[in-house]
């Protein structure tokens, strides 16, 4: 088990740095961001979704961190299926929020739990 939380949060980690440097730097985020009607949040998920992610992988040794980044970045995926539901995107398009989302209350969970 501990193994699948080591990698789940490496991984996350990795994708939430993924995702937040694209949403800062590339256009195709801008453009998204705008069918949201969020552009002028843009930047602050971004910075949000890094620290996030290297919140996921610093707590792998301060488990602290894996509660703050787990429980934050699980809200903030959740207020993402929130809005591509309202826009009503396709399963294909909430897909990634809502695992990400997942992934993230179930680190929380794990880390609350064994702590």
């Amino acid at each position: 088990m501990e193994h699948l939380i080591f990698i789940s949060q490496t991984l996350t980690g990795l994708a939430f740095l993924a995702y937040g440097i694209a949403c800062l730097c590339f256009g195709g985020m801008k453009a998204e961001f705008e069918r949201y009607g969020l552009s002028p949040f843009r930047p602050w998920i971004g910075l949000l979704e890094i620290l996030g992610g290297l919140g996921l992988w610093l707590g792998l040794f301060l488990p602290l961190l894996t509660l703050a980044a787990s429980a934050g970045l699980a809200l903030l995926m959740m207020m993402g299926v929130i809005v591509r539901w309202r826009l009503r995107d396709t399963l294909m398009q909430v897909a990634p929020a809502a695992i990400l989302g997942g992934v993230n209350a179930l680190l929380f969970l794990h880390t609350l739990a064994t702590r």
